[in-house]
């Protein structure tokens, strides 16, 4: 696994007099908050003792907070974490700085984000053209194959 860690959510605020924070995650994977799991911070290595969801975010305790006054000085604080290891998930920070190529060979530019998109996230490539990700068919060796219906690049053209 590499060293580089990978921004997995921000604490918003404190919740509750019991040393709880409110985490806005920016990741789905749960595991990023499950109790024991350590998180790296500006503040430092942060240790989750509990985690519930609540109302779209994440309630966690980390250790060392034991009150509200503890856990005000967390606000604002960004979590990270080493990427995981899972073979069968396409990260965003895979596809950024890839070759698109149609799956019939035509190069369509290299993707320069990923924009969050409630329905799919959608690639963005430098010639404008935007692709949402279920198109997306493979990731591998720095290209990204896409296979799209008739005419969304045509239309990123005009």
């Amino acid at each position: 696994m590499t060293s580089r860690l990978l921004e997995v959510g921000r604490i918003t605020k404190p919740h509750g007099i019991k040393g709880e924070v409110q985490v806005d995650l920016v990741t789905d994977r749960r595991e990023r908050v499950a109790p024991g799991v350590v998180l790296q911070s500006d503040r430092g290595p942060l240790t989750v003792t509990s985690s519930r969801p609540h109302q779209g975010k994440w309630i966690v305790v980390f250790e060392g907070y034991a009150d509200r006054n503890a856990a005000e000085r967390l606000a604002g604080v960004v979590l990270r974490a080493e990427p995981l290891d899972d073979p069968e998930a396409l990260w965003v920070d895979d596809l950024i700085g890839t070759a698109v190529v149609e799956s019939n060979g035509t190069p369509r530019g290299r993707v320069v984000a990923v924009i969050e998109n409630p329905a799919h996230d959608i690639l963005e490539l430098d010639s404008g053209a935007l692709v949402p990700i279920v198109f997306v068919r493979s990731c591998e060796a720095g290209v990204t194959t896409v296979e799209v219906p008739a005419g969304l690049f045509e239309v990123a053209e005009s």
